[in-house]
């Protein structure tokens, strides 16, 4: 049974270092990874290319059911989502389709339809998953749960580096607002908020370097048998 595969919950907000640090844990622990902003992100992206207004709930709802999304690794074990079978990695990690994906995840019904999707990522050995709601919602008997932190400044920071290198024009001051807002509005969401699972370890991330934090992390996993 699925229930008998451990899963590792790893939440937090944007810029947090979820991606990075769960996609390390799962490697070193040989488990299997769901990006679940990833699947937000997908319908955020499908939904765009039909021109589907964000204020019609229903109409998302139905893009939700008939989005194919898939994940393919490459050769360098860089991790490629497929929308409808297209290649939409690059736009899935654009700044407006987080904020799309943000908006969307805030419609109960498009959350419950993703709920069993995510859950079908739960396959022995075990499974590292990366997201928002993780050890609250989607695995609330996951025996290992993690929130990451860190402060919005240094999120920020980080964020403007990652784009700065892809060649994207920003400004730290303009990725402030944005994930200050978005941390309200998924605080504030009334279906599943972003907030730390009771039983959650809280890790701060603020001015520690990945290897500190994977560290941190895993030591959260006890040893099985």
């Amino acid at each position: 049974m699925t229930e008998t595969v451990p899963v590792l919950t790893i939440d937090g907000p944007s810029g947090a270092g979820k991606g990075t640090v769960s996609r390390l844990a799962a490697t070193r622990l040989g488990w299997h990874y769901l990006d679940s902003g990833a699947l937000y992100r997908a319908v955020g992206v499908a939904a765009s290319w039909a021109d589907i207004d964000l204020s019609d709930a229903s109409a998302l709802v139905r893009c939700t059911f008939d989005t194919v999304i898939d994940f393919a690794e490459t050769a360098s074990g860089d991790l490629r989502v497929l929308v409808n079978g297209v290649d939409a990695t690059d736009e899935l990690r654009l700044e407006t389709t987080g904020a799309v994906a943000s908006a969307i995840a805030a419609i109960p019904e498009v959350r419950a339809a993703l709920k069993e999707r995510q859950r079908a990522f739960r396959r022995p050995p075990g499974l590292v998953a990366d997201g928002r709601d993780m050890g609250t919602v989607i695995f609330p008997d996951a025996p290992y749960k993690v929130f990451l932190t860190a402060s919005a400044e240094e999120r920020a920071e980080r964020r403007y580096k990652q784009l700065k290198e892809k060649g994207v024009s920003v400004t730290i001051d303009g990725l402030l607002r944005e994930i200050l807002a978005r941390d309200a509005r998924d605080a504030q969401r009334p279906v599943a908020p972003l907030k730390p699972a009771e039983d959650a370890v809280l890790v701060d991330t603020t001015g520690l370097g990945i290897e500190e934090v994977v560290a941190r992390v895993l030591a959260v996993v006890k040893p099985q048998g």
